[in-house]
């Protein structure tokens, strides 16, 4: 008797979780039925923002349902990625995700409420920028080289701008010094706008930031810009070299921007979107939208994009632990 009501027990458990497998495939199957949110951590008007609603209104158009932008800005990006952490996975909550929010933040602030490898599941990433080296005119040099040499003839007489502690601009300056070993002096500042102005009125000699926020200054011949921090150059700025030209090929840093969707969201709804963002990614339109900003257009793969950012969260733990930084 006790082993019939045993096997009794385990074939209505079975049974329930069958069920559940099946209410999830038909639930998958419709989707969507209603409005996406998609959460920019970020408030309206940055970068961010911009990719965000480009991509929402195209998956809009693609989905045939609105994809409504929420922006969740504040605690360094903590705040939106713990609200997509907790939403249902059910499709219906997604994230715009980036290099500071998931593979910085969680090796600088230990109190935030969210794991970054396991609490998302990516689902593509589309777009990065660059970072570039630039200095100010008064610094006589014209390479990265140059740098180099004049940074190993007076160690720790020259200083660097970022756009913060703890940033991917002050991250990128720290990962250059460690591969060439080099002692610049870091300034942080508040924003990458006075950084810039530091870098123009000669309070700092170099400055570590974003294509888009230096290549008009470079442009304009007001500084100097020595390499990118990418493989390739940029149409925007075709004059100026990347490190890697420079032979340092380990220097490979973009600031990146993905979608990413609550943990245990199925397989066959990431699957779709990635689907679609591909098709994004390929149309005319969407390079056009952002490369005159300095914005590259990128796709990957769900799984490479995961191996991404556990790739790149290992990178600036190294980084971090190596230069002792810590939020002030």
């Amino acid at each position: 008797m006790k082993k019939y009501i045993t096997l009794n027990k385990i074939a209505k458990s079975f049974a329930v979780a069958g069920m559940a497998i099946l209410c999830s495939v038909a639930h998958a199957a419709d989707w969507p039925s209603k409005t996406i949110t998609l959460i920019v951590p970020f408030p309206p008007g940055g970068g961010a923002d911009t990719i965000g609603r480009y991509y929402a209104k195209e998956l809009s158009n693609a989905l045939g349902q609105p994809v409504v932008v929420s922006n969740k800005p504040g605690a360094g990006t903590a705040i939106a990625a713990e609200a997509a952490a907790k939403a249902k996975p059910d499709g219906y909550t997604l994230s715009v995700a980036t290099t500071g929010q998931l593979t910085i933040l969680p090796n600088l602030a230990k109190e935030i409420q969210f794991d970054p490898i396991k609490d998302f599941v990516p689902v593509s990433l589309v777009a990065s920028v660059p970072n570039v080296i630039a200095v100010n005119p008064k610094v006589n040099v014209d390479s990265l080289q140059d740098l180099i040499a004049l940074a190993k003839e007076r160690p720790g007489a020259l200083t660097y701008s970022s756009c913060g502690n703890g940033t991917l601009c002050h991250l990128t300056g720290e990962l250059f010094k460690s591969l060439v070993s080099v002692d610049l002096l870091h300034v942080p500042y508040k924003g990458s706008a006075p950084a810039i102005t530091g870098l123009l009125g000669g309070e700092v000699d170099v400055s570590v930031d974003t294509l888009t926020i230096l290549a008009p200054h470079i442009k304009s011949g007001k500084v100097k810009g020595l390499a990118l921090s990418t493989q390739k150059r940029s149409p925007l700025l075709p004059a100026v070299p990347t490190a890697a030209e420079a032979g340092l090929n380990d220097f490979e840093v973009s600031g990146w921007f993905g979608i990413v969707a609550p943990a245990n969201t199925p397989q066959e709804i990431v699957d779709k979107l990635n689907l679609e963002i591909k098709k994004i990614s390929e149309l005319p339109s969407t390079e056009d939208s952002f490369i005159k900003n300095g914005i590259t257009v990128e796709y990957s793969t769900s799984a490479d994009f995961s191996k991404m950012i556990s790739r790149d969260f290992g990178k600036w733990k190294d980084i971090i632990g190596k230069a002792e930084i810590q939020l002030n």
